[in-house]
């Protein structure tokens, strides 16, 4: 116990929720009850749910590309674009500098954005293009807030026509928190997009519909852990992120490639991981202890508020999440932001990450 006391505290208290809960995590067969998540929520450790938040997900003639195409029909929707697939990302720029990166938004049909994806891990000739097309809008694309709002106001959606087949809210979920979603969001894409390493203030219900996502998560006292591995001997301190300028993927003109374009200087920085993929040979230090889950279509994942997570995509892949806002009142968001770092992060670009530490990608 003496050693434990010499060392920092954020260290110090990942030894310790180590050693009291491991890497394991629970697996139900079937939708808890109201009750048994709201002890979940307050264990507050990743939950992988055998069975999906979506009605009929198992239905091999629907959520195809052509069901989707077909339901779509010609309107206009929001896609990401990106030439490596790593979406609100750190990335270097043609200026050798770090930037936290958000990618072009592209108006396009389901159809045209569908035939950019691959199809069980082949390529088609539209995704041999080189650019990487991500259906990742996020903020409430299916359902917002405001669809919940009682006082009438509208809340229109790009996918309306795929509403009648995703529930607004989960009832165990919603009964459970007390609260309806504050977003409910549809993700549609491939293994060629990324989810850079981040942390979400929601308890995060995430359904798996078609396809395979890979997370790789690490609880919130590992947080520390993320810091580029420039260092003998990893130390617990404000590296988990850094702050990068901010810059926006681009194009002159509709047959352009994509450019990154610096945000003009008075934009905030923007705070980050430093870390591109934990999953790589030495990213992490020996103290850090991640967890990997595969959820499959048919699942379903509970990843609490707090843990960081990096996801990769298997093939052709469509989900669907819920994120509920996290209790603010007590001592949680507290905890959350002291593990995070009581210091302001170091600028990105002051201190250079190893090679292979220089980019980041979305969810």
């Amino acid at each position: 116990m003496l050693d434990s006391c010499r060392l920092s505290p954020l260290k110090w208290l990942a030894e310790e929720y180590h050693d009291l809960n491991g890497t394991q995590y629970d697996v139900l067969e079937e939708s808890p009850t109201p009750l048994e998540f709201s002890r979940l929520v307050r264990v507050g450790r990743p939950v992988l749910i055998k069975e999906s938040a979506i009605p009929e997900a198992d239905d091999a003639a629907k959520w195809t590309k052509q069901w989707i195409a077909n339901n779509m029909g010609d309107r206009q929707i929001s896609v990401a674009v990106t030439p490596n697939g790593r979406a609100d990302a750190v990335t270097r720029g043609p200026d050798n500098m770090l930037y936290f990166a958000e990618p072009f938004t592209q108006k396009m049909t389901m159809a045209s954005f569908l035939e950019t994806l691959s199809s069980g891990g082949q390529a088609t000739e539209s995704a041999r293009s080189g650019e990487v097309h991500y259906l990742q809008s996020q903020n409430g694309n299916m359902f917002s807030a405001t669809y919940f709002d009682m006082s009438g106001n509208e809340d229109p959606s790009e996918f309306e026509p795929l509403r009648e087949y995703v529930p607004s809210e989960i009832p165990w979920c919603s009964d459970a928190l007390d609260k309806s979603p504050d977003a409910v969001n549809l993700w549609i894409g491939d293994e060629k997009s990324i989810t850079s390493i981040h942390s979400d203030p929601y308890e995060n219900i995430y359904s798996v519909i078609r396809g395979a996502k890979h997370f790789t998560l690490l609880p919130p006292t590992e947080g520390w852990c993320l810091q580029v591995p420039n260092l003998t001997e990893p130390q617990p301190s404000a590296k988990t992120e850094r702050r990068y300028p901010h810059a926006t993927y681009n194009r002159s003109s509709a047959s352009s490639e994509l450019e990154l374009v610096p945000s003009p200087s008075d934009t905030p920085l923007v705070r980050w991981s430093s870390v591109a993929d934990p999953t790589a040979p030495g990213a992490l230090p020996p103290e850090a202890h991640p967890i990997h889950i595969t959820v499959k279509a048919g699942e379903t994942l509970y990843l609490p508020a707090g843990w960081w997570h990096y996801v990769r995509q298997e093939g052709f892949t469509v989900a669907v999440n819920y994120w509920y806002d996290m209790e603010g009142r007590g001592m949680s968001w507290v905890w959350l932001n002291f593990l995070r770092g009581t210091e302001e992060p170091s600028l990105g670009n002051e201190e250079e990450p190893e090679s292979g530490t220089a980019a980041v990608g979305l969810k």
